[in-house]
């Protein structure tokens, strides 16, 4: 099914962007863990609609309502069922996408596939509304990790060619990663953010809109989490990012600038240092053969515009079969990858608590509490 991610951690999606309700159901979570509702919704609220110029304007509290999975508080082994209630819908704003579709939106190839009966409202069960209960999971994923010495963060790289400070690959540290989880606009270069936002303005203000990069990282992993082949940590993690509605394209450490380089370039030399061999770059990301080598890991995903613009675009007639001209109306947002931050940093909690979960374990209590 493919809204289902399966693993030690089974993590199933459910509803569409104006339906009564949208929520997921997470089973696989270890019990005895203590779940802070305050700091998920804090994570929630990131993501969340109209929170900035940059956002649409669709006001929604993603206010997540525990329904199974949680007592007083704390995991008790059965599945973690969550819902959030849709509030604030205009459908009438989609009525004529279900005949004229927009270009770069999944319009097209959900009318082929559904033969019509699929829901346009919002993009349906297409739309980027269903990141929040990824979010949900995510976040309770995070907190997991994080008693266990494992930080998950992100921040805009870039948006519209403007780049923000890149994190170090070899000593990026948790406070790196947490330091824009406070901040309304995630980067790391509060100068670079300001010129973002007024590029994402000045496309607004045409009618437009902007992509741009998120880097993610990941401290305190252990070495050897992950399998060669069809099962390494890459392909993991690529997986459940491309999950996300606006996401092309991902890569690793050096990614696509290793095609570029000699091997001597691109190779991370080995060194010893404090009685464990670790390595004195790590243009692979962390990653090698599949499985963490214990250096962060570092990827980045490419997000593109958002297709919903308000310029007039060429697109067709399903039921005329006649070219036609189309013109979006609604709430969109002109970039979103300022709200993508915290749903790239969700996607890869999940994965790393899978895997540090996925038998055979490798390390003994690497989940299990601390001793005393």
């Amino acid at each position: 099914m493919s809204s289902v991610f399966h693993g030690a951690i089974t993590v199933s999606i459910f509803g569409q962007s104006h339906a009564p309700g949208i929520g997921v159901v997470v089973d696989g979570l270890p019990a005895g863990e203590k779940i802070d509702l305050d700091e998920l919704q804090a994570f929630l609220t990131r993501r969340a609609p109209g929170t900035g110029s940059w956002s649409t304007p669709r006001k929604e509290a993603d206010a997540p309502e525990i329904l199974s999975g949680l007592a007083d508080g704390v995991t008790c082994g059965a599945p973690l069922a969550a819902v959030i209630r849709n509030t604030n819908t205009r459908s009438k704003d989609y009525s004529n996408l279900r005949d004229i579709p927009r270009p770069g939106h999944a319009d097209f190839t959900a009318q082929l596939k559904y033969g019509g009966w699929q829901d346009v409202a919002g993009g349906g069960h297409f739309s980027g509304r269903l990141t929040a209960p990824l979010c949900i999971a995510g976040g309770i994923c995070k907190q997991i990790l994080a008693r266990r010495g494992i930080t998950v963060g992100a921040h805009i790289a870039g948006i519209g060619g403007i780049l923000d400070t890149a994190y170090d690959p070899v000593n990026v540290t948790a406070e790196d990663l947490l330091l824009t989880s406070k901040k309304r606009f995630p980067v790391l270069d509060d100068a670079a953010g300001e010129k973002m936002q007024a590029a994402i303005e000045q496309a607004r203000s045409a009618l437009d809109s902007l992509g741009g990069l998120i880097e993610c990282g990941v401290t305190g992993l252990p070495v050897g989490l992950g399998d060669p082949m069809l099962d390494g940590m890459e392909n993991r993690i690529a997986r459940l990012i491309f999950a996300i509605p606006a996401v092309k394209g991902v890569e690793f450490g050096a990614g696509f600038q290793a095609a570029g380089m000699k091997g001597s370039e691109n190779n991370d030399p080995f060194c010893v240092e404090q009685g464990r061999v670790t390595g004195k770059s790590n243009h692979a990301g962390g990653i090698l053969g599949g499985i963490t080598t214990g250096l962060p890991l570092v990827f980045r995903a490419a997000i593109k515009p958002t297709p919903s613009i308000a310029r007039e675009q060429d697109s067709v007639s399903f039921s005329k079969m006649t070219d036609e001209k189309l013109t979006v109306h609604g709430r969109h947002d002109p970039c979103i990858v300022p709200r993508a931050v915290p749903v790239v940093e969700a996607a890869a909690a999940i994965v790393v608590l899978d895997a540090l979960l996925d038998p055979p374990a490798i390390l003994p209590g690497v989940l299990g509490k601390d001793e005393d």
